[in-house]
């Protein structure tokens, strides 16, 4: 801004030099035309007259049309200098501004003017002003600047400084209400300005992720919660009935029945870890491979496994629409939950049910669905049976309703391939259980 304003103010004064040099000139050719028609000297003390004040910082030097110096102010010790390009401009009848400098390093600022007579060049006019008070002012202005610039600079530090510091203010408390949210109140959220601004922004984005990890603090309680009531059951089963074996000594039958019992509970116990452990992995999606898995051969295998389920209950399973379809995935991972639901849809389908198992394409999407015939699930607790260890009422027994991970670990295989699970049902008119996933 120093520099732009130098040269602007550099500019003015010499544009104001200009007007005043080239309003001399027009009197001076106008004066000298006046008289006979040709260009004479007029004299000082008319020109003073004419142009009072003005005329005393000027000079001037009057040419023949060829270039020849003539009259001259007395103030010139020279003759003025005439360049190629100002008398090749006063031949086409054009004025020219120059800066010159004279004899002792004196800057001059110069108007060659040309004087025409019936279309015919009839002289030349040369006036000039010293710029001996243009260039004291800008040193002068120059010395001002470099005064002020460190000022200047130092007070836009400063107030650059407090802007800051008063700006970033709410983002320091926001910063401090964010530290002071911990597990223990993940209940609390940062305060809003109320401006609408980019910092409201932000506290509603820390909001939001609060939210989420509130409620992801709250399902791993529950998760927690659970497990250790899914655990404890079976452990406690197990402590009693051998305790109560040692109290006395019993025979070799009631030995045998009280292990056979143990056995069962520690085989559930051994399931529901693999369970956990399998849920863990797929939530997390480690030791998932990544390859082309035709699903074709898991739907036959399913309808196998499914077939073999139910064998004897009543209940006919059937294959729908089959399309080759192709996942970028993990076979094991998709085989496992293919079964999870085909086992299901068994099991909680009556006698005389019918289970379809079906593939389909639809756009970029693989739909594999497994509708049953089933008791059906009610709309309030269908988005509930994704959740690990629930069980519904009509599946609450854990000979037939296992821990309640089958489909949570379901969901978690169909998320970590970017895929969902769907579920339409209705009470008493069965369910269909849909795996969306993405094309290979």
């Amino acid at each position: 801004m120093g520099v732009l304003s130098y040269r602007v103010l550099a500019w003015s004064l010499v544009r104001d030099v200009d007007g005043s040099i080239r309003a001399v000139a027009e009197v001076i050719r106008a004066t000298g035309q006046a008289r006979t028609g040709f260009l004479i000297n007029p004299a000082p003390e008319e020109l003073r007259e004419i142009l009072g004040s003005r005329f005393l910082d000027t000079f001037f030097q009057l040419l023949d049309p060829e270039g020849e110096p003539g009259r001259r102010s007395l103030r010139l010790s020279g003759p003025l200098p005439l360049s190629a390009e100002a008398r090749r401009n006063a031949a086409q009848g054009r004025e020219t501004y120059e800066t010159v400098v004279l004899p002792p390093e004196e800057h001059v600022r110069l108007i060659t003017l040309p004087v025409r007579r019936e279309g015919r060049p009839a002289g030349i006019v040369q006036v000039g002003m010293t710029l001996t008070g243009v260039d004291a002012a800008l040193l002068r202005y120059l010395q001002i600047l470099l005064a002020l610039l460190p000022i200047g600079l130092a007070l836009a530090v400063v107030g650059g400084a407090c802007i800051a510091r008063r700006a970033l203010a709410p983002v320091r408390e926001m910063a401090r209400e964010a530290r002071e949210i911990t597990a223990a109140n993940l209940a609390r959220r940062v305060q809003r300005r109320g401006a609408e601004d980019e910092l409201d922004y932000l506290a509603d984005t820390l909001n939001v992720v609060l939210a989420r990890l509130e409620a992801a603090f709250a399902e791993l309680r529950r998760f927690t919660a659970d497990a250790a009531h899914e655990l404890r059951t079976p452990l406690t089963a197990l402590k009693g009935g051998l305790e109560v074996a040692l109290r006395h000594p019993r025979s070799a039958e009631a030995y045998e029945r009280t292990l056979r019992g143990s056995l069962d509970e520690v085989n559930w116990l051994i399931r529901l870890a693999e369970d956990l452990l399998l849920l863990s992995r797929a939530t997390a999606g480690a030791g998932l491979a990544r390859a082309p898995v035709e699903l074709e051969p898991l739907l036959l295998d399913g309808l196998d496994v499914g077939l073999r389920l139910a064998d004897g209950t009543g209940v006919m399973v059937g294959a729908g629409a089959v399309e080759r379809a192709a996942v970028l995935g993990d076979a094991t991972a998709l085989r496992r939950l293919l079964l999870i639901l085909v086992e299901n849809a068994v099991k909680y389908t009556p006698e005389g049910g019918l289970v379809e198992l079906s593939l389909t394409r639809a756009g970029d999407e693989v739909c594999l669905a497994v509708r049953d015939t089933g008791i059906g699930i009610d709309r309030a607790d269908a988005a509930r049976v994704f959740e690990p260890f629930v069980r519904l009422d009509d599946a609450r027994s854990r000979e037939t309703g296992g821990a309640g991970l089958g489909l949570a670990i379901a969901r978690s295989i169909a998320l970590a391939h970017g895929g969902r699970i769907s579920l339409e049902s209705a009470p008493k008119a069965g369910s269909v259980f849909t795996v969306h996933l993405p094309t290979a």
